[in-house]
């Protein structure tokens, strides 16, 4: 089972394949979405409410409705404290911004922007909450992110952060989504709104400098004094987004011989590498998004990019090149379980349940409990804030872990966190991130992992959403006797909104995609690559069985 590469994959877009920004903010104000068209109305994934205006699925309707039902929970919940609200580099983030300051200022909420217009990656504004909330223990403060994340350029995307300062859970989203729906089927008449002009001058909305909070904190996450007196040669390169602004002060403030690879900000992203199937995704993770990256190894002892809004993080090592996702996340957690001595350990790592099986090995070794969740970063949010996780991440290239102190550093995921930490094992260990990845490979033994993404209607996204075990009438996986197949986590008992089937020699996951058209197999091998590729067949083969019936 193979995906199309596309011939594009790895290169520039063509010009003429760019989007056309007039006429993607045209859309925004022009078309209303149809409230009984399933694909036009809110829903709310993964990590908010994502679409285009081209397809009438990230219109002005929606943000009008999402916001005005947020303001209808913050009065519910009692949360009256100030709202945080960032935006990232996405062409319809600044109109869904303007739409969503008219409505919370006509709620009178009380609303803190990035001073000068600036751009907020999603830890900043994390941070900035739980700070807020811990100096004021009333009233609290929640927040709002204005991003699709790493999605192609015309695509918006509408987030809402709780007081504990992470994505909202799914009982949240779900009562946010129907309320929002009921305000489009009333044509908005519910709706409380000032023009964007008069609610920027509105005596409720305030300004916050997000950038410099960030940088003065990180000195208690990241050891700074190790990366400086190393004098490694770090090079980022912000993919155009949210956190572009942010890296000179950072190498400023903390003496690090860092170089910014590319400072342009265009909401075409007309610089990126296009990703495997043609398309512009600014996702730190893929070889093709990154090639550019790739390319200037070399020039670097690390180097590593951020995703759209900073949340995401890829990795790249002069002798390895892009270190996938997983490999990252299993170096990290061996090297900080073993260089943060205030931390406890009673705490554990969590992680999502397509995450490789490495991380287990590695915890197994260390003697840290692994506690595995569903996709999505809010899963992660409680057991944080709670104190019973030091690191959480997750394959997708998201992970986030406590200060040096034990304390909770953000309850989103953090790019930027992630970055600089391979800065940190660099100078601290003096070794390539490659290849203290093959020593973990030598002692615990090699596994071999692969995503495949399918292309899904909504209806077929619906039915692997609900899939039973029962369902599933086969009894063997790549030759292996199936060992269990979970549709709920192990470590929270919640609904994985899929399927994971496990053998003694592998696993895979089925489910599909809370952003885009797709559903995703995720498969791992402990014994080859061909393994592997049999388990992805004898995947989709299941797959489709459950599709058609």
């Amino acid at each position: 089972m193979t995906r199309n590469i596309s011939p594009l994959a790895g290169k520039h877009a063509p010009a003429n394949s760019l989007i056309d920004i007039s006429k993607l903010i045209a859309a925004y104000y022009d078309q209303i979405p149809d409230v009984n068209n399933s694909h036009e109305r809110v829903i709310f994934g993964t990590s908010g409410h994502r679409g285009s205006s081209l397809n009438n699925t990230f219109n002005e309707w929606h943000i009008l409705g999402i916001t005005q039902a947020i303001c209808l929970y913050r009065k519910q919940h009692k949360i009256t404290g100030p709202l945080y609200l960032g935006i990232d580099t996405h062409a319809l983030s600044r109109p869904a911004f303007e739409t969503a300051m008219s409505v919370l200022a006509a709620n009178e909420v009380t609303v803190l922007i990035a001073e000068n217009n600036e751009y907020t990656p999603t830890p900043a504004l994390s941070l900035a909450i739980l700070v807020h909330n811990k100096n004021h223990h009333a009233p609290l403060a929640d927040g709002i992110v204005i991003t699709p994340s790493h999605n192609p350029p015309a695509d918006g995307g509408f987030k809402y952060n709780t007081p504990d300062g992470g994505p909202a859970d799914v009982t949240v989203t779900k009562w946010i989504e129907n309320k929002a729906n009921d305000f489009l089927k009333n044509k908005l008449k519910e709706v409380k709104r000032l023009p964007p002009e008069t609610a920027l001058k509105n005596k409720t909305t305030k300004y916050f400098n997000y950038l410099q909070l960030y940088v003065d904190e990180l000195q208690t996450a990241i050891n700074m004094p190790v990366i400086s007196a190393s004098g490694i040669h770090i090079g980022v390169d912000p993919l155009g987004g949210a956190g572009v602004h942010y890296w000179e002060p950072i190498a400023a403030q903390y003496h690090l011989n860092l170089t910014i690879m590319n400072k342009k900000i265009d909401p075409t992203f007309s610089f990126m590498p296009v990703d495997w199937d043609g398309k512009i995704r600014m996702n730190p993770a893929s070889e093709y998004a990154m090639a550019d990256v790739i390319k200037q190894k070399n020039n670097f002892d690390i180097s590593f990019a951020c995703d759209t809004d900073h949340d995401r993080h890829g990795i790249v090592s002069p002798q390895k090149g892009l270190i996938d996702t997983n490999h990252y996340l299993a170096v990290a957690i061996a090297y900080l379980f073993r260089h943060r001595p205030q931390w406890s350990t009673s705490k554990m790592v969590s992680k999502t349940i397509v995450t490789s099986s490495m991380i287990d090995c590695v915890c197994k070794n260390i003697g840290i409990s692994v506690y595995e969740v569903p996709v999505g970063f809010k899963w992660f949010v409680k057991g944080l804030i709670e104190g019973k996780f030091a690191f959480c991440g997750e394959q997708s290239a998201g992970g986030v872990f406590d200060r040096m102190s034990g304390e909770v550093w953000t309850t989103d995921k953090d790019g930027i966190l992630l970055g600089l930490l391979s800065a940190e094992i660099t100078a601290a260990l003096k070794k390539d991130i490659g290849v203290l990845y093959h020593d973990l490979e030598k002692e615990f033994g090699k596994t071999f992992y692969k995503r495949i993404d399918t292309p899904a209607t909504l209806e077929q996204k619906t039915i692997l959403l609900h899939l039973s075990p029962s369902e599933i009438k086969d009894k063997t996986l790549a030759g292996d006797n199936i060992e269990s197949i979970l549709t709920r986590a192990p470590g929270n008992d919640a609904d994985i909104g899929g399927i994971k089937v496990i053998t003694k020699n592998g696993w895979f996951v089925a489910r599909p995609s809370g952003t885009e058209e797709i559903y995703e197999v995720t498969a791992e091998s402990f014994v080859s690559e061909e393994h592997l590729n049999h388990i992805l067949e004898a995947a989709q083969t299941i797959v489709n069985h459950a599709l058609e019936q």
